[in-house]
């Protein structure tokens, strides 16, 4: 194909932009339009997908036939086979009549399936029978039945990823890229991203007749360096932002004003170093981040406790410790004064009489009971699994501290379970904790619920 027909094509359906990959795409498009080939179209979600599947139907003899296009991650998965291959009465509740599928009412045209990736693996055997031999079942049915559609597949996840998993069909995979159609992503497009945000602001302005707007060279700049994650949609989203924000103008937009429109959570090459695989469906969870977060929190904290308990119970001059200890004392931050970040923060962790502060050692009769114990909650799925405290130095103070805050907690709960009229789902969400967490509490305390 030459560059005039492929601007032609461009035109026809409203695609902006002269990237080379941009145009290499259109090409393959238009040059297997005319056979009944499976395409399988590949690119990150907002990247225009759809586009070349209509471009595909357009050129091709099934031009005036029925296209569809369909959604399978939006379809729920026990409607599925009923929508694509249609059900007979009675096949299911609900099923009050019969119903012919989108494989029966396209036939003789062309079926665009987006998020192909998503289609259950029961499904995606019917449509291997579908591709291979023409024919489908209805659901509840043992007729089998002939169709001549040409399907049109779309996926922005890698499916030899998901064939690996067990979550694609590798069959259907091989049958499906019979010639395979890459859509770059905008941040790989160039001058592109300019002439659509242009396109965009422009239309927005005639729609709602103001005055289209124009950017400064380095505006353009910002614009383009932006990587846009959600390609043409969020670009198309910006455009129209700052088209109604802005309108008041009647100057070009500086860089950091169109600066303000663009969402600052990007994610950094360091984090992308550290989670290579935050992109995927198996990438680390906030929640998996979080529990890691709280365990290094539990694991310096016990290091603290047994250096605590070093200088509590030292013969030796506190000071020696904290500097064979420094590094741990720098890592904490300190009150923003010029005093070294040890000293200040272990005289500020520990009691005004401990060693740390004076070279003797404390009399017998000093103690440190008046200070309650640090305690640090590993929390797992709502429930407190473990508590960890910071030993006092006389055990029987550490035991009646115990004690009162059990009878505190006990008088918490039966307070609790007063109010909500002992029912124990209202009295948890009162205390903030989950009900199985409470219903452990009664047990250990012997509370009577009646």
């Amino acid at each position: 194909m030459n560059n005039q027909e492929i601007q032609s094509v461009k035109q026809r359906f409203g695609i902006i932009g002269n990237a080379p990959a941009l145009n290499y795409a259109i090409n393959v498009a238009m040059q297997v339009a005319a056979t009944d080939l499976t395409v399988l179209i590949t690119g990150e979600s907002g990247s225009g997908k759809e586009s070349f599947s209509k471009i595909i139907h357009s050129l091709s003899a099934r031009k005036h036939g029925q296209f569809i296009a369909i959604n399978c991650g939006a379809i729920p998965e026990g409607t599925i086979d009923s929508e694509l291959f249609g059900h007979e009465k009675g096949s299911f509740t609900g099923a009050v009549d019969a119903r012919k599928g989108y494989f029966e009412t396209t036939n003789g045209g062309t079926i665009f399936l987006d998020e192909i990736g998503e289609m259950p693996l029961g499904t995606q055997a019917r449509l291997l029978r579908v591709l291979e031999n023409g024919e489908f079942i209805r659901v509840g049915s043992s007729k089998t039945q002939k169709t001549d559609v040409r399907v049109v597949a779309a996926t922005n996840v890698n499916l030899m990823d998901a064939v690996a998993k067990g979550k694609f069909r590798e069959d259907l995979y091989y049958r499906l890229n019979t010639v395979p159609i890459f859509v770059p992503p905008l941040r790989e497009r160039g001058t592109d991203i300019e002439l659509l945000f242009r396109k965009f602001t422009t239309d927005f302005a005639e729609r709602y007749r103001i005055k289209p707007l124009q950017l400064t060279d380095g505006a353009k700049q910002v614009l383009m360096s932006f990587p846009f994650p959600g390609n043409i949609r969020q670009l198309k989203n910006i455009a129209e932002q700052v088209s109604i924000l802005e309108s008041e103008q009647n100057k070009p937009i500086e860089a950091d004003t169109l600066a303000r429109y663009l969402p600052q959570s990007q994610p950094t090459s360091q984090t992308l170093a550290l989670f290579p695989h935050t992109n995927g469906s198996d990438g680390i969870s906030e929640r998996e981040l979080l529990y890691k977060v709280l365990f290094d929190m539990r694991r310096d904290v016990n290091d603290l406790k047994r250096l605590v308990r070093d200088v509590l119970g030292s013969e030796q001059d506190g000071r020696q410790i904290l500097n064979n200890h420094k590094d741990l004392f720098d890592s904490i931050p300190s009150d923003g004064d010029n005093r070294p970040a040890g000293d200040t923060n272990l005289a500020r962790l520990l009691p005004s009489g401990s060693p740390v502060n004076r070279s003797e050692t404390p009399p017998p009769s000093e103690t440190y009971g008046s200070h309650p114990p640090v305690q640090i909650y590993d929390e797992v799925d709502g429930d407190i699994n473990d508590v960890t405290e910071v030993e006092d130095v006389t055990h029987e103070t550490e035991e009646d501290d115990s004690l009162s805050l059990e009878r505190q907690e006990k008088e918490m709960i039966l307070k609790a379970l007063r109010r909500n009229n002992n029912k124990r789902k209202y009295a948890a969400q009162a205390l903030g904790i989950s009900e199985r967490t409470l219903y452990r509490k009664i047990k250990q305390y012997e509370i009577d619920e009646d």
